[in-house]
């Protein structure tokens, strides 16, 4: 296999049997790659064009995104409102960048697909689905990456960062690349493995089965470097095609399936010996602790959310109790009242796209209004859940 560079976004690389592939790494809201998409594919008229796109962004890109047909309760009841916010958040960053070019996230693959549709190019989608790598990736982190990635979340929320047209003509470059890349592995190793690894090979995968002596593939520059190398192993038959090990989300390990109900046990022995060993008086002190370090933290998330009244009070309610049941979170509960008291309206679906560009507008907007209620005032409560240990702890001994 012979890879020859032509520039910072440009790679060709000729497989041993003659086929063609032509990489063209782009930002995904830069002016610029947007017009060398099109230049490009004007240039080269591949056989065959590859997107770095799945079929819902396929989707959404050509007919726009539906959010009236969201419903916040059945997405909490689902316990999807962790995967929806992120979704929600990464299409924040990607907007707020767009805004600086004037250009819409993924702009480039639709000039692509449009360029490819007046020139009778067939293209093929090579991307995985965006919601089976966010759910892999959550399965496949441990408790502190799943803790930095929540703390990543939360800052992404509240963060009014604004990134220069410079910065992102840079992300093209390889060297920024890189450095990024090795950044998040030390970081987030899991995330890394599931947004970057896994996806290299997942693209490389179908951009090397794509028909056509010359096949143009459109991808983030970020893949450039890990799809050559999945492309050389592939060539040299070192790695199979076969990509159903990463279709699919990893079941629970068991682990991860004994925790949730590892730290309620605790909670309960330990206020099951403060009964036994300390006396009525003891054990219902100890459950006084509980209840308030935990409520008392859930209803400040939710204060901090700005949830109304009644939902800062079924924070503090159910929190102490929904801690000790690994069925129901408390953010189930108090996104589910605050959506109950503050219902989305019309507007609020309306307003979305532009809501999520900003905090005010995630606080504003009634549908997002209730994920952050139901974000933070499950953080406050996992906090109070680990704070407190010590007391109860404290209690115990000291009985």
């Amino acid at each position: 296999m012979n890879v020859s560079i032509s520039n910072d976004t440009v790679t060709v690389i000729t497989l041993n049997d003659g086929k063609k592939i032509t990489l063209l790494g782009t930002a995904h809201v830069s002016s610029e790659s947007v017009q060398e998409v099109e230049r490009v594919i004007r240039e080269e008229k591949p056989d065959h064009l590859c997107l770095e796109l799945d079929a819902g962004r396929y989707k959404t890109m050509k007919e726009g995104q539906h959010w009236e047909n969201l419903r916040i309760g059945e997405v909490l009841r689902q316990r999807k409102g962790f995967l929806l916010l992120a979704n929600l958040v990464l299409s924040s960053f990607q907007k707020r960048i767009g805004e600086t070019t004037g250009i819409t996230p993924g702009e480039e693959m639709r000039k692509a697909a449009e360029t490819a549709d007046e020139l009778e190019i067939p293209f093929s989608l090579c991307d995985r689905e965006i919601q089976v790598t966010l759910r892999r990736a959550w399965g496949m982190s441990g408790f502190w990456n799943k803790m930095k990635l929540l703390a990543s979340l939360l800052a992404s929320i509240f963060t009014n960062e604004r990134i220069e047209e410079k910065d992102i003509e840079q992300l093209k470059q390889r060297n920024a690349l890189e450095n990024m890349m090795l950044e998040l592995a030390e970081y987030l190793p899991s995330i890394k493995r599931v947004l970057i690894d896994e996806r290299d090979r997942y693209l490389a995968t179908n951009i090397y089965r794509a028909p056509g002596s010359h096949v143009l593939a459109v991808i983030g520059a970020g893949h450039t470097p890990g799809i050559i190398e999945q492309l050389r192993s592939l060539a040299e038959g070192s790695m199979t095609q076969d990509l159903s090990d990463i279709e699919i989300v990893p079941p629970p390990s068991r682990l991860s399936k004994v925790i949730p109900w590892l730290v309620p046990a605790l909670v309960l022995s330990l206020l099951i010996y403060g009964f036994i060993n300390a006396g009525w008086h003891q054990g219902m002190t100890m459950f006084f602790y509980w209840f308030m370090v935990n409520g008392i933290l859930s209803a400040a998330g939710t204060i901090l959310a700005l949830g109304h009244p009644v939902t800062v009070l079924s924070a503090f309610l159910f929190a102490p109790l929904t801690s000790l049941n690994p069925t129901i979170g408390v953010g189930i509960v108090t996104g589910l009242v605050e959506a109950y008291v503050r219902k989305p309206r019309v507007y609020d679906f309306d307003r979305l796209p532009q809501d999520i560009l900003s905090v005010r507008g995630f606080y504003r907007n009634r549908f997002t209004h209730a994920l952050v209620v139901f974000f933070l005032s499950s953080i406050g409560s996992a906090i109070g859940t680990f704070a407190a240990f010590p007391f109860l702890i404290s209690l115990v001994n000291g009985g």
